[in-house]
């Protein structure tokens, strides 16, 4: 990376770091933290790879990681990764048309809010399998199917559903949560900082200019976008892992036992070792997969796998050596810790667990092929 991207990254870091914490200042006893959609709109954010012609920033994925890595540090409940990460993602894979424009424009100044349903679980990695079907019906199109736990789905103002036409080619429908045969409901999860609902269609009728076509082949375009949501919570992943670690160390500084700092302690030197290495591999494995994929590099899939695998299960152990190194206050509401387990447990799964992408990688290895050769 050069010089002058390093030092715009950090500055971008900074001033993520800056607004984030304010954000949660401001949060209400009671209430999950969140980041409304003035200060997403403020900061410049939800337009980051929209192209400067529709009024976007026209950067790339490596400054929206940046952002991603932030909100993991200090998470919040906001429609960054459904509008941002995957409605811009999968909008900018697609045939350029007006409607497309129009709305990456609107999605850039803040005035819509998109869902992508996409699978969620473990079906995300291996062959595509949407969860909408495109069908028939005399001179009509229908939409059939189900996503569940999509990514800020009940605030949403438009949708797009990954499905497949009656030909088998893989597309994506345009549609509004109010739509006749839509059904939109929330999911209830244990981790407040996320916003999951569940996208039903149950025979909803699509116009014709509705159903939007990938730019370049439809399978690696539907495969790309999938691997961004995945690379997406890896970011995510890393940032609230490094963000336990270092107040876990900072803890182990000031909390004395037995006349001593328990930092002093070998067990717990070798415990923030332990983290900080974990960290450190997962720090690798997503810079190399933001780039790889970024630049659409043939093995970035296999990248993402590496990266998704590792920093979501080394998340969910480096919070949980956090709130055993706090002690008894790490169990206990005002410390904060539980918000991270949380998040870290729910990221573990979303998008697939780390088994499904290391049997992904897995099947490399059987197969006799290098793990970052072509997908």
């Amino acid at each position: 990376m050069s010089s002058d991207l390093t030092e715009l990254h950090d500055e971008l870091r900074a001033v993520a770091r800056e607004v984030l914490a304010a954000a949660r200042r401001r949060g209400a006893d009671g209430e999950p933290p969140s980041l409304d959609r003035q200060t997403l709109t403020a900061s410049g954010w939800l337009g980051l790879e929209v192209p400067e012609a529709l009024e976007g920033a026209g950067a790339t994925l490596a400054e929206v990681a940046v952002v991603l890595h932030e909100m993991g540090r200090a998470p919040l409940r906001s429609g960054y990764l459904g509008s941002a990460v995957l409605g811009v993602g999968a909008l900018n894979l697609l045939e350029p048309t007006g409607r497309r424009d129009d709305l990456l424009g609107q999605i850039a100044s803040g005035a819509v809010r998109v869902a992508v349903g996409l699978p969620t679980g473990d079906d995300v990695v291996g062959p595509v399998a949407p969860c909408y079907s495109l069908e028939e019906d005399g001179r009509r199109l229908r939409l059939r199917g189900r996503a569940a736990f999509v990514p800020d789905a009940t605030d949403a103002d438009r949708l797009l559903l990954l499905a497949r036409d009656p030909a088998s080619t893989l597309v994506v429908v345009a549609a509004q949560p109010t739509d006749a045969g839509l059904r939109v409901a929330e999911q209830r999860v244990l981790d407040l900082t996320r916003n999951l609902g569940e996208i039903a269609a149950e025979g909803a009728e699509v116009a014709e200019g509705s159903v939007w076509r990938f730019a370049a082949d439809p399978e690696a375009s539907a495969r790309r976008l999938m691997d961004r949501a995945a690379l997406a919570i890896a970011c995510d992943s890393l940032g609230l892992a490094e963000a336990m670690m270092e107040a876990t160390v900072a803890y182990a500084g000031v909390r004395h036992q037995f006349g001593r700092p328990i930092g002093s302690f070998q067990a717990v030197q070798h415990a923030c070792a332990d983290m900080l290495v974990q960290v450190m591999v997962s720090r690798e494995l997503v810079g190399t997969a933001v780039e790889l994929l970024g630049c659409e590099t043939p093995g970035s899939g296999r990248a993402v796998s590496m990266a998704k695998s590792h920093a979501c299960a080394m998340a969910v152990d480096v919070v949980g050596k956090a709130m055993q190194l706090h002690g008894g206050i790490g169990y206990t509401w005002e410390s904060g810790v539980h918000a991270y387990l949380k998040r870290a447990v729910l990221n573990r799964s979303l998008f697939g667990s780390p088994t499904a992408h290391r049997k992904r990688l897995g099947q490399r290895y059987l197969d006799g092929v290098s793990v970052l050769s072509e997908d």
